[in-house]
């Protein structure tokens, strides 16, 4: 049962209560009976409003609260405020705001970031293994030399998003829309892209150092130049055809480079 479902039984029982005290008082009563019943019925009121003012407050993040580990900032705005190097090891983000805050340097391991609004936000640094990103809005936010390993960006908004220098390993960025978002100088192993928008991302300088998933992956005009794709799943011809690549490009033995890559090598384009 619910804390208002509750709330509602507590509401039901007292006027139920008052009900029978009424019906059961003495003639003798009777001219004090209508002060005292509004009354009680004020008191009944009262409480009930405490009550769930109460229940409201802790289904609430506790927004008042310093950072700290395992802290629960659901749904709170933090934005454009400065929380460089805090420790929210564990916490609970889910649902936060934190539009143009710097968490450069910032402990997130295993920390709940579900649903949180992350855009043009600074993430330097972070250690955030095993985090949960899941479905975050995170346009043009800067995860360079973050280290999220087996952290979960999957269904995740990150548009021009910087992650060069990341460690990736076992992250999970299925279904993410990554347009546009740099992962030069990443370390990618174990790393699902299963049908991700990559259209335009920069994969040319990652480290791929094991299998990394592209099944379904929408790959136009993708940076591959110099990648070593030789361990990668999922790959279709369709989608090299797309990417853009070079020369020193290493492809699956089941797939061959275009005769004309469509890419020129300084796409200006690929600037904006």
């Amino acid at each position: 049962m619910s804390f208002f479902e509750g709330v509602a039984g507590l509401v039901g029982e007292g006027l139920r209560s008052l009900r029978q005290r009424r019906d059961a008082r003495s003639p003798d009563a009777v001219g004090q009976g209508p002060s005292v019943a509004r009354s009680l019925d004020i008191l009944v009121l009262s409480t009930v409003l405490l009550l769930a003012g109460a229940g409201m407050s802790a289904q609430a993040g506790d927004c008042g609260n310093v950072a700290a580990p395992g802290l629960d900032w659901s749904k709170c705005s933090k934005t454009n405020i400065m929380l460089q190097s805090s420790d929210l090891n564990g916490a609970n983000l889910a649902g936060a705001h934190f539009d143009s805050t710097d968490l450069s340097d910032t402990n997130l391991t295993s920390a709940n970031l579900e649903k949180a609004t992350l855009v043009r936000t600074w993430l330097k640094n972070v250690h955030a293994d095993g985090a949960n990103f899941k479905r975050i809005e995170a346009y043009r936010s800067d995860f360079s030399n973050a280290s999220a390993n087996g952290a979960s960006f999957a269904n995740a908004e990150l548009q021009r998003a910087e992650f060069g220098g990341a460690k990736l390993n076992n992250a999970d960025f299925q279904k993410a829309e990554l347009g546009r978002a740099d992962f030069d100088k990443a370390v990618l192993s174990n790393v699902n892209f299963s049908f991700a928008n990559l259209s335009r991302a920069t994969l040319a300088g990652a480290v791929m150092q094991g299998p990394v998933s592209f099944s379904g992956a929408f790959m136009y005009l993708t940076r591959i130049e110099g990648l070593d794709l030789t361990n990668a799943t999922g790959l279709q011809q369709a989608q090299i055809n797309l990417a853009c690549g070079d020369t020193t490009t290493k492809l699956p033995s089941w797939l061959s480079a275009p005769s004309v890559w469509p890419c020129a090598p300084d796409d200006p384009d690929d600037k904006d």
